[in-house]
């Protein structure tokens, strides 16, 4: 990334014109992709409350007048797992969160604000080496009640963290984006724009259909299926009157078929519905969905199965 960055500044030129990478990371759940969403003002990450939701290295580009700034979401931060299933997966995210890192130009650690981990602590151990080049950013302040105990938790955390600066914010309501991106713009290196002014995110709109889709099955889902699940766009075009999506929701296990697809078909048929909403605003159009629920084992072990599912590895 860093080649392509350092080629595209050089052959355009300027330095009136700042750009730059900010790498969003932390713990599962402390809202990355709510964040990015937010920045950007439309969903190019899915949300969920389930760990691991992010798999893949999402970018959000937020253009504004001579900044351009690349958010990158990454997969939350993961403990050691015990057990064995989904090694190559697990493996696979945490080099995804480790390159985000390397490569960015700044570096957002996002923290709950209702509670800071042993894995928060962990996390802002490693980054020590980039503490100039790293903004605390401390979410779901709307959160703290009473509001006097924001103070003392900023406090507490600046001692704690000793990085360039601390910024409360809420991604849900959107308090403080504006205050976060002027630190973040402050410290981009010059360059030119990277995106063209009009684009939001790096991901076509095959991936983009198929995180649609897990999201709406991730919400319907409460059991452990949801981290040996991923959808695969088998097939999308258009006819002369709406848009043709053939998805395939691959799972590990051939007990996960029966409840992907819930009694009488109702998780899928519900799920789909649900993604189809969303499909019609993404696509600006009609569309018709068929999702198929396909059993493939130990998918997320194996790194070629990685590769043929369309994650980078």
């Amino acid at each position: 990334m860093n080649d392509v960055r350092n080629q595209g500044r050089a052959e355009q030129g300027g330095e009136d014109f700042r750009t730059g990478y900010a790498a969003i990371v932390g713990r599962p759940n402390v809202g990355k992709s709510t964040l990015l969403n937010a920045l950007i003002g439309e969903r190019v990450s899915i949300v969920s409350a389930k760990p691991h939701t992010t798999r893949h290295r999402i970018l959000g580009v937020l253009n504004r007048p001579s900044r351009q700034v690349i958010f990158v979401d990454t997969p939350g931060l993961q403990r050691a797992s015990r057990g064995r299933r989904g090694h190559a997966l697990r493996r696979l995210m945490a080099r995804t969160i480790h390159q985000a890192i390397a490569d960015a130009d700044i570096i957002l650690m996002m923290v709950d604000a209702r509670q800071v981990t042993v894995e928060d602590r962990q996390l802002a151990e490693r980054l020590t080496e980039r503490a100039d080049d790293t903004v605390l950013v401390l979410n779901k302040i709307d959160r703290i009640q009473p509001r006097s105990a924001l103070l003392p938790l900023l406090d507490g955390l600046s001692k704690d963290f000793m990085f360039s600066s601390y910024i409360p914010v809420s991604s849900t309501k959107g308090t403080n984006l504006d205050r976060l991106v002027e630190v973040i713009s402050e410290r981009l290196p010059p360059g030119p724009a990277l995106f063209p002014p009009d684009a939001v995110t790096d991901r076509g709109e095959r991936f983009r259909i198929a995180e649609f889709i897990r999201e709406k099955l991730l919400s319907a889902l409460h059991q452990e299926v949801p981290y040996g699940l991923t959808v695969e766009v088998e097939y999308f075009g258009r006819s002369e009157e709406q848009w043709l999506v053939h998805a395939i929701v691959w799972v590990e296990r051939a007990s996960h078929k029966s409840i992907v697809i819930g009694k009488g078909g109702r998780v899928l048929k519900a799920a789909g519905q649900a993604a189809r909403r969303d499909l019609v605003k993404l696509l600006d159009g009609r569309v018709h969905l068929e999702l198929w629920v396909k059993v493939r084992e130990h998918w997320a072990d194996s790194e070629r199965e990685l590769r043929s599912l369309g994650f980078d590895t």
